[in-house]
């Protein structure tokens, strides 16, 4: 049995992590195992390399993917999908394993609907994927978001200023909403919570007559200002731009970007990545497919591909009640 593994969409700290226990574990069971270079365009390329114990030696510590990955535009058109399974096919696998996000997760069950037996891993910053309560790359991410809020407070206390921190999540706001509740931020700004740019102030203002002199407001990049008009991408200046320009505090702007990305995989997300890789293998040697490996709690379990359309329930309004609660 031969058995393809590749890395999709947006990289998370922890996939080579994934790749190098699916690997070994593979291999350990007398599988043969294959890496696909840069995702699905290296499935549709046929980019097929032979992966042994060996070859993923010295990557768990690594941030990134080594396989590569790219977003892939030519496999969402049928041309390019039937060049994938072609690909497959000339390639002689039997089975593969897909470890990415959701858009990287609804190819791997169109490949399982289409003959290709597949099993998924989930693997986002944003851990947006219906089913797991943690994908891999989060717990990295994390660190690093509050390890620079850290910084910042540092500086915004000497200087009595307001920062406005934006993070990763165009559609999810968790990285926020857990970064701004582990780092102490006095508002998080969330897509999932829209507010006006008033409101954002008088936040602030509220602090300032508590007697707080500085302020860390955290905003996901998705966040849209009611009545503002501004881009998703724009969100952190704007919010930045108004409060220095209504005179509510000097403000200053830290755009955390692909910072929160790269770095090397934390032992939470080493240790959960080197599970899911497993599992992932097992479920394929067993003759089974069609399924994530998620997390539940502390178990692994699997959920049909078919149902990570639904939408996540990790992100928890609670926590942004808490936030709001204890900000000041």
């Amino acid at each position: 049995m031969r058995i393809g593994i590749l890395t999709s969409g947006g990289d998370s700290p922890g996939m080579n992590a994934a790749v190098r226990a699916a690997v070994r574990c593979g291999t350990a069971h007398g599988l043969q195992m294959a890496g696909i270079k840069h995702g699905y365009v290296g499935l549709i390329s046929g980019d097929v390399i032979p992966l042994d114990s060996r070859a993923v030696g010295g990557i768990i510590e690594r941030g990134g993917t080594f396989l590569g990955s790219a977003r892939s535009k030519e496999f969402m058109s049928p041309d390019g999908r039937q060049k994938a399974l072609t690909s497959i096919d000339a390639a002689g696998l039997d089975g593969l394993i897909v470890v990415g996000g959701n858009g990287s997760l609804a190819g791997a069950r169109w490949l399982q609907e289409n003959g290709v037996p597949t099993v998924g891993i989930p693997a986002s910053i944003d851990n947006d994927i219906y089913g797991s309560a943690m994908a891999i790359g989060v717990d990295t991410a994390l660190n690093t978001v509050v390890e620079n809020l850290d910084r910042i407070r540092d500086t915004a206390i000497s200087h009595d200023r307001a920062f406005v921190v934006e993070v990763m999540g165009r559609e999810s706001g968790y990285i926020a909403l857990m970064g701004g509740l582990a780092g102490g931020a006095e508002v998080v700004l969330v897509p999932e919570f829209p507010e006006t740019l008033a409101d954002v102030s008088e936040h602030v203002l509220a602090g300032l007559r508590k007697g707080k002199h500085h302020s860390i407001i955290v905003v996901a990049e998705g966040f849209a200002a009611i009545g503002a008009g501004q881009t998703e991408k724009s969100s952190g200046r704007v919010v930045s731009n108004f409060l220095e320009q209504t005179g509510t505090i000097e403000t200053r702007l830290s755009i955390l970007g692909h910072l929160q990305r790269g770095g090397s995989p934390s032992a939470f997300d080493r240790i959960l990545a080197s599970r899911l890789g497993n599992a992932a293998v097992h479920i394929l040697a067993e003759g089974k497919s069609g399924v994530m490996v998620a997390l539940t709690g502390q178990e692994l379990t699997s959920v049909p591909l078919s149902e990570i359309i639904r939408p996540s329930e990790n992100f928890k309004p609670e926590i942004y009640d808490l936030i709001n609660e204890i900000a000041n």
